[in-house]
């Protein structure tokens, strides 16, 4: 592809589908068709260049890849050099830009489908399809991992469409008929799985150009054709819980049912606090960020709401990523207006106008159920220039990824969302002080914004004493799922909840970039866990058996580290290759040269990458040799 303007034409399908997110262009300047009146006078458009990620998706969506003639006229409309916005379209892995068939099958081989027969899955879709490549290919964690083995069909069209296979039962999937497989015009529904529905973009949920609010909470929005979002919470239902409450008891389309199960409570609230007297509470609670890092929450958002510099940002970091992770991905199908309460109460102490969600590109029944609760709200007064009356503008904005687990570091964030590639960004200046478009930015994950609808709900004091915490459990369990404790449970008491399957040889705590255990009596908080020497992380926890593959599980780690980095800096970007190489070299023969090698490529990559992606890439591996004596 030639990255330079070259005048090459998209498809009327093509110009159809950014000009549905974009609007009609104004003059030959922007991409319209040329007349005498262009060659008279020069128009100044103003760059847009936040709208690229948008606008690419809006192409992949319809037609399924980007082709030259696209980008072309997606460059002109939001004037960006072609070189720089072919960076970007390049950088995420749910793009293409060569010719591919609409519908493209992603058949997850991360670390809980691989503990629960991916390996099988992907060689009967192989063996039926042949390599990957067009129509299907090998993927990192779908967040599915409940109901693992999994994959995910995407189809291009207008509207798009998905269709979920979790579990994904290789001889169903081989009884399907060749022409309901990836790359046919429609699909045929496995058998024992449900037909798909239409994704986000739908008329009723409406187009790129704007949300019609009216009547969606009566009618509720099409989703992907999918198990319900109650049935990843195996305590639904229960007595006590806190941030599950409503999982198996309230529509999560229904806003009257959200109200009646004391929805917007906290917001009220947070009114007759104030923005000062919300943060206090937040402090005086001690919630500190769910994401990994645990920063007290109060903390930033007092740095935060102090900051004379304006406007201020809220970004929710949906992007879980983490293979393992599912918690956020439940919340939001199960409990969807609690986040856009919680991301107006944040607004409001921080003192942000606008919020941006930040949303897997692989989660299209999040993004149809949060678009519906957005356009409600704003249509029920909850979001827009006057929330509940009270004089205070703050309103969300919904923006995909495309498939980089970079971006749930909070500045690759920034880069994404200002149409840039997703590259970490050196910190001083912190988030805080210069984040988003350069203005002071709060940055926080679902399950923390989450978490402060009930300090505000029951006093700081209250939530402290009962503070719940999710941890997402898969692998050699009976009852996978998202699981809600107060902190200070232990592992052994969540597995009896989860019920192994046999006898439990490791736990692998925090992900891809946590650790492994063998204690089972470790106490489940930050302070537990980092004594143990692994980490909570994002809540992961991933329980193995007799029967696993340490050294292909390691394996599959290095590998998504190598295929994740974004190799911005050399330690990272050098580092997870050689680790690969390394582990690949150790699973054939064990040499102690290798093993020396691979400790001295982990503590640089620990010591001297920019980012935790590479700070963490040796976590796993590092434990899985002490511990569990892997290589012995």
């Amino acid at each position: 592809m030639d990255i330079r303007f070259r005048d090459a034409r998209p498809t009327e399908e093509e110009r159809a589908a950014v000009d549905a997110l974009l609007g009609p262009p104004a003059s030959a300047w922007e991409g319209g068709e040329r007349t005498e009146a262009d060659l008279r006078s020069a128009a100044r458009a103003e760059p847009r260049r936040d709208l690229l990620l948008p606008a690419l998706h809006a192409v992949n969506d319809r037609v399924g890849w980007i082709s030259e003639g696209a980008l072309d006229y997606v460059c002109r409309r939001l004037t960006v050099p072609p070189a720089e916005a072919y960076g970007v379209a390049t950088f995420y892995s749910l793009f293409s830009l060569e010719p591919r068939p609409p519908r493209v099958l992603h058949v997850c081989t991360d670390l809980a489908c691989q503990a629960r027969g991916a390996q099988r899955v992907r060689d009967q879709v192989e063996e039926r399809l042949g390599p990957p490549g067009t129509t299907w290919r090998e993927s990192p964690c779908l967040g599915l991992c409940e109901r693992a083995p999994a994959a995910l069909a995407l189809e291009a069209g207008h509207p798009p469409r998905a269709e979920v296979y979790a579990p994904a039962d290789p001889d169903a999937m081989a009884r399907v008929p060749a022409d309901a497989m990836p790359g046919a015009p429609r699909p045929d529904a496995v058998p024992g799985a449900p037909r798909p529905g239409a994704m986000p973009g739908a008329p009723r949920l409406g187009g790129g150009s704007g949300l019609d609010a009216a009547g969606l909470d009566a009618a509720g929005p099409d989703v992907p054709g999918d198990a319900p979002a109650v049935a990843a919470v195996p305590q639904a239902g229960q007595d006590g819980l806190i941030l599950l409450r409503r999982a198996g008891r309230a529509d999560p389309a229904s806003l009257d049912d959200y109200r009646a199960t004391g929805g917007y409570t906290a917001l009220r609230r947070a009114f007759e606090l104030g923005p000062a007297g919300v943060i206090r509470e937040v402090l005086e609670s001690g919630l500190v960020g769910r994401g990994g890092a645990a920063f007290p929450t109060g903390r930033k958002w007092d740095a935060a709401a102090r900051q004379p510099d304006h406007p201020h940002y809220l970004v929710c970091n949906a992007d879980e990523s983490e293979p393992g992770t599912f918690k956020d991905r439940v919340l939001m199908e199960n409990d969807p207006y609690a986040l856009v309460e919680a991301m107006t109460v944040a607004g409001y102490a921080t003192g942000c106008a606008t919020g941006y969600l930040y949303l897997r590109g692989e989660y299209p029944r999040a993004a149809a159920l949060l678009r519906h609760a957005i356009a409600t709200a704003r249509a029920r007064g909850l979001l827009g220039a006057d929330v509940l009356g009270r004089g205070f503008a703050f309103d969300i904005e919904l923006r995909r990824g495309a498939g980089a687990y970079i971006c749930g570091e909070e500045t690759a964030i920034f880069n994404s969302i200002e149409g840039h590639r997703g590259e970490p960004r050196s910190k001083p200046p912190f988030p805080v002080e210069k984040g988003l478009f350069g203005k002071p930015t709060v940055v926080n994950n679902v399950e923390t914004l989450v978490n402060v609808l009930p300090i505000l709900e029951r006093g700081a004091r209250a939530y402290a004493a009962a503070e719940p915490k999710l941890f997402c459990v898969s692998g050699a369990v009976r009852r996978p799922g998202v699981y809600e404790l107060t902190f200070g449970a232990t592992l052994r008491e969540l597995l009896e909840l989860a019920g192994p399957t046999g006898t439990t040889r490791a736990v692998l705590l925090g992900g891809a970039a946590g650790a492994f255990v063998t204690d089972l009596d470790v106490p489940l908080t930050f302070e537990g866990t980092r004594n143990a020497g692994a980490t909570l992380g994002s809540g992961v926890v991933l329980v193995l058996d007799d029967t696993a593959d340490l050294r292909r599980l390691l394996l599959r780690i290095a590998e998504f580290f190598r295929d994740e980095s974004c190799g911005q800096c050399v330690p990272c970007r050098v580092g997870t290759v050689r680790q690969e190489e390394a582990l690949h070299r150790l699973s054939r023969r064990v040499s102690r040269e290798d093993l020396v090698l691979l400790r001295e490529v982990g503590r640089t990559m620990r010591d001297a990458s920019i980012c935790g992606l590479g700070q963490t890439a040796w976590n796993a591996v590092e434990s899985a040799i002490d511990r569990l004596g892997v290589f012995e």
